[in-house]
């Protein structure tokens, strides 16, 4: 029998896109104890806006969340629905920011569970499901320690290579979060989180963004606003994530993942920039300007006249 609970996803007026300002760029140095990625004030990402980017992205929901059929089951669906008991998709009509640096998270795998939930980006709605391969369910060889999940409206571009990560090209799937609170969450709760770090893994050639966060309501949330203050405040965390994911098909008998960046966590600056590009790939994969292939695009977005563009100028 389905079941339905009822969660809250925003509480703020919704943007498709990043608030409109500039994000500080620029050459890579080597700052704090832990030995992260950070870079200094030389250049701005500055977001031109000529006519707004349009979609109907979810305006102060109570977003209802339906199982249908049984838990690590082949059947086994998560659904998202709106106040009127419509299906929405949880990647595209749940906004990405609620503005002043806060961000909706979608959890997929709640922390200290090892079934791998993912969005289907192939499926109507984009229902979160167990992950399959040669039609058997997949998990993980252990429990993953930390709720992990993704931002709604942003996808990495395939065909896109970043030439800061060895030239990979994305991977096809929304970005990636990492959730280091204390609690554990629930598969489709929608967390208000801040951004601190981002590990640029590489999965078989494919580029893999993990950005690290912290929801807002977790009690450490107001110590931990950038990469070094993890490092004091969750000291060990940062490596434990990137040991994690490196290490988590071995034994399977696969190769370990690598990382970019110097296998080292970029600072919260890279993060954002990271989520602003990611953002821009999204609109132009929902507004058809490159080949969606399989990827279910959602049955709310309407008409797109123009999308942001981006631009960077020395300052």
């Amino acid at each position: 029998m389905a079941a339905t609970r009822v969660i809250t996803a925003a509480s703020a007026t919704t943007s498709c896109f990043l608030a409109k300002r500039a994000f500080v760029l620029a050459a890579k140095r080597s700052c704090g104890g832990g030995g992260a990625l950070c870079f200094n004030n030389r250049r701005a990402l500055v977001l031109k806006s000529k006519r707004p980017f349009s979609c109907s992205a979810i305006y102060n929901p109570q977003v209802k969340v339906k199982e249908e059929g049984q838990p690590e089951s082949l059947d086994y669906r998560v659904f998202f629905l709106d106040g009127s008991g419509k299906k929405v998709s949880p990647w595209h009509d749940i906004p990405l920011t609620l503005g002043d640096g806060v961000y909706n998270f979608i959890v997929e795998i709640p922390k200290e569970s090892k079934a791998k939930m993912e969005v289907a980006t192939d499926e109507d709605f984009t229902p979160i499901k167990q992950d399959t391969k040669k039609g058997k369910l997949r998990y993980y060889p252990y429990n993953i320690n930390w709720n992990y999940g993704l931002l709604p409206q942003t996808w990495e571009d395939p065909s896109q290579a970043n030439a800061e990560v060895e030239g990979a090209f994305g991977d096809n799937d929304p970005v990636d979060v990492v959730e280091i609170g204390e609690t554990q969450r629930k598969i489709g709760e929608v967390l208000k989180i801040k951004p601190l770090a981002a590990l640029a893994m590489i999965d078989e050639g494919e580029l893999d963004w993990k950005i690290v966060a912290i929801s807002l309501d977790d009690p450490k949330a107001h110590l931990v606003n950038d990469v070094d203050d993890v490092e004091k405040h969750f000291p060990g965390t940062l490596t434990a994530i990137r040991d994690w994911f490196r290490d988590y098909k071995i034994p399977d008998g696969k190769p370990a993942n690598r990382f970019g960046l110097g296998d080292k966590p970029a600072n919260k600056e890279y993060a954002l920039k990271i989520i602003h590009e990611t953002n821009e790939s999204w609109a132009k994969l929902v507004k058809r300007s490159v080949d969606p292939g399989d990827l279910s695009l959602s049955k709310q977005l309407i008409a797109i006249s123009n999308s942001f563009l981006f631009s960077f100028k020395e300052i």
